[in-house]
């Protein structure tokens, strides 16, 4: 099956062919028509079996097919337990979206590193955010 029967865009089939994916992995299949159905999906896979791309296509989908808005508002919140994950999922979506007729805005959040930067970035809106709490993460339990 190729990624165009899976009902994404041919910019985004581009982008998959430019990473030398040939065919969609299980998880992939299962996720991306479901996703551009407006479905919940949970899954779990192994690393290196195309869980990112199987959430940030769709996602991409999504954005190329609905209206812009101005000014840009946040349309999506990923978040990871890990700097490293956020990078490499911003990474990743910005790979996917370069083929995109109207550019992406993905913007990485995280902590553990100063948070005026970000904060500027994130003016003027963004499509994506992709964050982690860092060392903010708070516990809160009410058994002993």
């Amino acid at each position: 099956m190729p990624f165009s029967a899976l009902g994404l865009s041919p910019p985004l089939v581009r982008a998959v062919a430019d990473r030398h994916y040939l065919a969609p992995t299980p998880v992939q299949v299962a996720a991306i028509p479901a996703v551009l159905g407006g479905g919940d999906v949970q899954a779990m896979a192994q690393t290196g079996s195309g869980k990112t791309a199987a959430f940030v296509l769709p996602i991409l989908q999504r954005l190329a097919t609905s209206r812009r808005e101005s000014p840009r508002r946040l349309r999506f919140l990923i978040l990871v337990p890990t700097r490293e994950l956020a990078a490499q999922i911003g990474d990743s979506i910005r790979h996917y979206a370069r083929h995109l007729v109207e550019p992406v805005k993905t913007i990485c959040v995280f902590g553990g590193v100063s948070i005026n930067p970000q904060m500027m970035r994130l003016r003027g809106g963004a499509d994506i955010v992709v964050a982690t709490p860092g060392g903010c993460l708070i516990w809160w339990s009410t058994t002993p």
